[in-house]
């Protein structure tokens, strides 16, 4: 974040796993706590810790209508919440909301002041700081809001913008649901492993380290999966036998396609 980008003041509403992790990239990136208020009647006491060492006002009896006002409560929250959600929302309020599912248009009908809102849609790494997530504006943000949105989310890791906020429902498929999809290679590849005889606590420590590790070098190398993957497969090598396999037809590939698809429909049905 730079200076110009930060918001003059900010309300977190919900601060567990993803405000949380939201909270502390903030903090890390340089937002002094002064500028902060957060409303989590849960708060537990690490997060109270954190607040009153860093200046922050957790739980404050009146807080005016704030520059940014982040909504990180779980989807299922968000009834209880709306009424004091909506209190805080001015008109000149950038609303930031991480809820899965809950649209713009069902937002502003909660807080019927807020006007400029940034949909958003994290996953389970931004609990790390290594984040995906994608984004999605009202035509009422402007160009200052949209990047003070982006330095705000950029604090749990990667942000990409959705010009089409329908789009969300692929956003969630692909990398909302991701990393499930990333925890089952890995289980697979343990089972795989045991069943090919090695020690079933061998194999998910070889498995975990092998993903994570692939994980790592393809995060920091400038090669692309692709290429990355055409490396390490010598013509005619086990990798090679390996991937005759997976890339059959009707392999992983086509497996991927079919449950990106399941869960781009599902999203749809549940933002609907």
């Amino acid at each position: 974040m730079t200076a110009t980008e930060l918001p003059a003041s900010l309300v977190l509403v919900g601060a567990g796993k993803m405000g949380g992790a939201m909270l502390e990239g903030w903090l890390a990136s340089g937002l002094e706590g002064a500028r902060i208020a957060v409303v989590d009647p849960g708060a537990s006491p690490d997060l109270a810790a954190v607040c009153a060492a860093r200046g922050i006002a957790l739980n404050p009896s009146r807080v005016d209508p704030p520059e940014a006002l982040v909504l990180a409560i779980k989807p299922q929250g968000l009834d209880a919440a709306a009424e004091t959600a909506a209190a805080l929302a001015g008109p000149d309020t950038l609303l930031v909301s991480v809820l899965a599912g809950k649209t713009i248009q069902n937002l502003k009908a909660r807080l019927p002041r807020a006007r400029a809102v940034v949909r958003a849609m994290p996953n389970l790494p931004a609990s790390i700081g290594r984040g995906a997530t994608g984004a999605a504006a009202s035509p009422e943000t402007d160009a200052r809001q949209r990047r003070m949105a982006d330095a705000l989310l950029s604090g749990i890791g990667l942000v990409e913008w959705i010009d089409d906020e329908g789009l969300i429902d692929a956003v969630t498929a692909v990398s909302g649901s991701g990393p499930a999809y990333v925890f089952l290679l890995a289980e697979a590849l343990a089972a795989a492993g045991a069943a090919a005889g090695l020690p079933p606590e061998v194999a998910a420590r070889l498995a975990r380290q092998t993903v994570a590790g692939a994980g790592a070098l393809l995060a920091e190398s400038p090669l692309d999966a692709e290429t990355l993957r055409r490396n390490v497969t010598s013509p005619g090598g086990t990798t090679a036998a390996a991937l005759g396999v997976l890339m059959a037809e009707g392999g992983l590939p086509d497996l991927l396609r079919e449950a990106v698809e399941a869960a781009r429909r599902r999203s749809a049905e549940l933002s609907g």
